[in-house]
């Protein structure tokens, strides 16, 4: 894959042998992050986990405390007085069934989360098809099926981001923008951490996270110091 000439300037500041410790690698992910626009930061982490395996899933939700930087569109699945708590709470879409053919046939996908109280998830589950690969299926882990749905809007509009493994068992997770300031994304990246190191599964022999990655959206990868997440 061809890069542009940012992305090799930027990569020219990077040892791709060197596994630096959170502090230096977050200031080099700022400083490669030389887009237009305010670039995204990530984490990658692989694990040693088998997802194929139900007992060493890893899947929860922390509340980032500097938030993501990102505007984050809700919808919410509810009837009756839950309908106008959601509304109060700030959901961006509010609806229960008349939303399926509006997501089925005209493909309507403008939100980025969505929350559904319990007794919505008969009718959310025709959705499975296209929510689950999209990662937009409400789970009770994530704290996004719940009939305190005040909660969970004011959790998601303060930050919280979803973890998971996906299909090659890596963890890929925002900790917020390129113009955070360094402090506040090592504090995002170390309750981000400290959430996913409690997840560890009971089940998984040997080690949890094999390697970390953090990079921008349009940056070269910059691999962090596991040794002390090991175990």
């Amino acid at each position: 894959m061809k890069r542009g000439k940012k992305y090799a300037e930027a990569a020219k500041l990077i040892d791709r042998m060197t596994q630096y410790d959170t502090e230096e690698a977050i200031a080099l992910v700022k400083k490669t992050a030389v887009a237009k626009f305010d670039e995204t930061i990530e984490v990658h982490l692989r694990t040693g986990c088998d997802g194929r395996h139900a007992d060493q899933q890893v899947r929860g939700a922390v509340v980032l405390p500097h938030g993501t930087g990102k505007t984050v569109r809700i919808l919410v699945f509810a009837k009756g007085a839950k309908i106008d708590e959601a509304q109060a709470a700030g959901a961006d879409y509010v609806g229960g069934e008349e939303l399926i053919p509006k997501i089925q046939k005209e493909g309507w996908l403008d939100f980025d989360v969505v929350v559904a109280t319990p007794d919505m998830m008969g009718v959310v589950g025709r959705l499975g098809r296209i929510l689950g690969p999209k990662g937009l299926m409400p789970n009770p882990k994530a704290g996004t099926v719940t009939m305190d749905v005040t909660k969970a809007i004011n959790d998601i509009k303060a930050g919280k981001v979803e973890y998971r493994l996906d299909k090659t068992n890596i963890i890929h997770v925002p900790v917020g923008k390129a113009s955070f300031t360094e402090e506040q994304l090592s504090d995002n990246f170390q309750a981000l951490m400290d959430a996913i190191l409690k997840a560890r599964p009971a089940a998984l022999k040997g080690q949890f996270i094999r390697s970390a990655t953090i990079t921008s959206t349009m940056g070269p990868g910059i691999r962090l110091n596991v040794a002390k997440f090991m175990g």
